[in-house]
């Protein structure tokens, strides 16, 4: 596990110069800022059952999607693959986090989808937003706010949309206008780490052997792998019972079959891989405020290996739809 330096010791950026003297700002906390009313969703979108406030309606969903399940989740999530995409027009030093917000929602409502986030049950209060913003040390489910995004700052954007009685789930993280070598290498390890948890999400393959992939890549770079937050599985259900941990679990040894459809979502830490929550009960930043970098893809288990779900149709321009560093 990579320690970050000390204020007097030289700056791991390669300047020469201390690091209370280069980067060490870089790891100022971030605090949350003002967070803007709810946004309204228009009556004629499908809504699942905790837009109005009730609870999550829970039920023994199979691992194994039908046929139409399946047709109806490669749609529903290129459609969030198109939102996420089309972030990269926006995310530039000085936007805020409310503005990405902002811009998302709309998106999901002009596609008749619902942004699954939005008034979800969890914490003190439903989640406020329509996606989760997470910014430099915050590892997942940050709520967007008007603190405007910094040269330097990486931000990671997690979609998941709500259409035809599914759910799409992907996300990526973004680089803000002129970000560090160290940042960059981060977010490609963490890139490479997707990559592999992915390819090893073979029929056969027990589910550890994604988390297996992921860890023995991420620490031979000598980042963390955050152990809190886990992949799952997804259909008409946003979360299922099926969990895909991010690191090796001995225990996690179901069989990966054809048909199943789940998320493969690592965080990857530059520090200490724990976690700790702000009294919001959703923001997740590391113990150490060291940066954390986090991509996702909804896949489906076919014969011949995993398919992505969540691929834009329009691939040109975005080179995170091959799980390369977003604005790369």
């Amino acid at each position: 596990m990579r320690v970050l330096p000390k204020a007097n010791d030289t700056c791991w950026c390669g300047s020469g110069k201390k690091f209370k003297r280069c980067h060490k700002n870089s790891n100022d906390p971030i605090r949350q800022g003002h967070i803007a009313p709810l946004r309204p969703v228009p009556d004629s979108i499908d809504k699942p059952t905790w837009a109005d406030g009730s609870s999550v309606d829970r039920w023994d969903e199979p691992n194994v999607k039908s046929a139409d399940v399946i047709e109806r989740m490669r749609r529903t999530g290129r459609d969030a693959a198109n939102i996420l995409g089309s972030l990269s027009q926006i995310i530039q030093p000085g936007v805020t986090t409310e503005a990405i917000d902002e811009y998302s929602h709309n998106k999901a409502i002009e596609l008749g989808s619902y942004p699954s986030p939005l008034m979800y049950p969890g914490g003190p209060n439903p989640f406020p937003k329509s996606l989760c913003t997470s910014v430099n040390e915050v590892i997942c489910h940050g709520i967007p706010d008007d603190r405007p995004l910094e040269d330097g700052d990486i931000v990671n954007c997690d979609i998941t949309i709500f259409r035809e009685g599914v759910h799409g789930d992907t996300n990526a993280t973004f680089y803000v206008g002129q970000v560090d070598d160290l940042s960059r290498r981060l977010v490609e390890v963490t890139r490479e780490c997707t990559a592999r948890g992915i390819a090893a999400a073979m029929p056969g393959n027990p589910i550890n052997a994604i988390g297996e992939a992921i860890q023995s890549y991420a620490e031979a770079h000598d980042f963390g792998v955050v152990r809190d937050f886990v992949g799952h599985g997804i259909g008409e259900q946003f979360h299922t019972d099926l969990q895909i941990c991010h690191y090796f679990h001995p225990r996690l040894t179901t069989e990966i079959e054809v048909g199943m459809v789940f998320t493969v979502e690592p965080m990857i830490t530059l520090g200490d891989w724990r976690a700790r929550m702000w009294k919001d009960g959703w923001t997740a930043v590391t113990t150490d405020h060291s940066r954390t970098a986090q991509f996702e893809h909804t896949i489906l288990i076919t014969e011949d290996g995993p398919e992505i779900l969540t691929t834009p149709e329009d691939k040109t321009g975005h080179p995170w739809w091959e799980l390369a560093g977003a604005n790369a």
